[in-house]
C-alpha cells in the first residue's frame, strides 16, 4: 500500500517583506510522496511553483510548515536533493566530467580518484554524453548541456530529484529526446522526483500524480490528479491510453478557470 509519508510538505509558505506589507506567495501547500513517486507541479507562472520547489532544495527559506524528506526535516541544501535547473548552470571553464565531479567529491569524500571517476563516467553514459567528458559546456549543444545537468544532480544518489522546468529551454525535438532519457533512468530505480513544468503532455508522460496550483498570490494546492498509465512507459501508449485525452481536459480546465480568476 502507498503510504507517502517519504516526502512531506506540510502547510509550506512563503512570504516577503515589501513596502507596502508582507506579500504572500506560497500558503498552505500540503504534499506526501512516496518512495519512487514522481509528481508534476502545474500552475500558471507567478504561482509560486518554483518558489515551492526552492524551498523543498533548501534555497529559498521557509517562512511557515515544513519540509521532511526520507523522515527528516530539511534545514538548508543538502546533497540529499539533486537539482536541475532550466538553464544548464555549468561552470564554463570546467570539462562535462568535472562539472560532475565537483559534486561527486563532496558525497565521496574517501573515495579515491578512480572510484569518482567511475561514478562520473556511468552517469554520462547513463544521458548518452560517453564521448563528451572531456568537452567544455561552450562545446556543447543546450541540450547537450542539460544533459549533463541531469548527470550532475543524478551522480550525488541524491534522495529527491528536483526538477524545475528542466526542458523549458528545448526545442521540442530535443525535449521530448530528454523526457524519454529522464523517463528511462528514473524508471531503473524509481527515483522520488518532483518536478516543475508548464508543459501539460510532459507532466502527464512522466508523472504518476499531478499537483495543480491556485493563482497566486497566497498560492496553494488546488487539486491532485492520479496518472494512471503503467510503467514502464511509451509515449505511443500513453497518447493510445483512454484516459490520456480525459486527463489532458481536466488539467487544462483547471488551468483555464484559475486564470480567469487571476484576470
Amino acid at each position: 500500500m502507498t503510504r507517502h509519508d517519504f516526502i512531506e510538505l506540510f502547510n509550506l509558505g512563503k512570504t516577503y517583506d515589501t513596502p507596502a506589507g508582507p506579500q504572500v506567495i506560497v500558503r498552505g501547500f500540503d504534499l506526501r510522496m512516496d518512495e519512487g513517486e514522481f509528481v508534476s507541479i502545474l500552475g500558471h507562472s507567478g504561482c509560486g511553483k518554483s518558489t515551492v520547489l526552492s524551498m523543498v532544495a533548501g534555497l529559498t527559506s521557509i517562512s511557515d510548515g515544513s519540509v521532511v524528506v526520507a523522515h527528516k526535516e530539511i534545514a538548508g541544501p543538502g546533497p540529499d536533493r539533486g537539482v536541475v535547473f532550466q538553464a544548464p548552470s555549468l561552470l564554463p571553464w570546467m570539462s562535462a566530467a568535472d562539472n560532475i565531479l565537483l559534486g561527486v567529491r563532496q558525497v565521496m569524500p574517501r573515495a579515491t580518484r578512480a572510484e569518482r571517476e567511475a561514478v562520473v563516467q556511468h552517469h554520462l553514459e547513463l544521458v548518452g554524453l560517453a564521448g563528451a567528458a572531456a568537452r567544455r559546456p561552450a562545446e556543447l549543444s543546450l541540450g547537450m548541456q542539460q544533459r549533463v545537468g541531469v548527470a550532475r544532480a543524478l551522480a550525488l544518489s541524491p534522495r529527491l530529484l528536483l526538477l524545475d522546468e528542466p526542458f523549458g529551454m528545448l526545442d521540442a525535438l530535443t525535449r521530448m529526446e530528454l523526457q524519454e532519457v529522464l523517463l528511462s533512468i528514473l524508471e531503473v530505480d524509481r527515483r522520488t522526483a518532483i518536478m516543475v513544468t508548464h508543459d501539460v503532455d510532459e507532466a502527464l508522460f512522466l508523472s504518476d500524480r499531478i499537483v495543480l496550483m491556485t493563482s497566486g498570490p497566497a498560492a496553494h494546492v488546488g487539486e491532485i490528479i492520479d496518472v494512471p498509465f503503467a510503467r514502464p512507459r511509451r509515449r505511443d501508449d500513453v497518447l493510445e491510453h483512454p484516459d490520456y485525452y480525459e486527463l489532458r481536459s481536466r488539467v487544462i480546465e483547471f488551468l483555464d478557470a484559475h486564470d480567469r480568476r487571476a484576470a
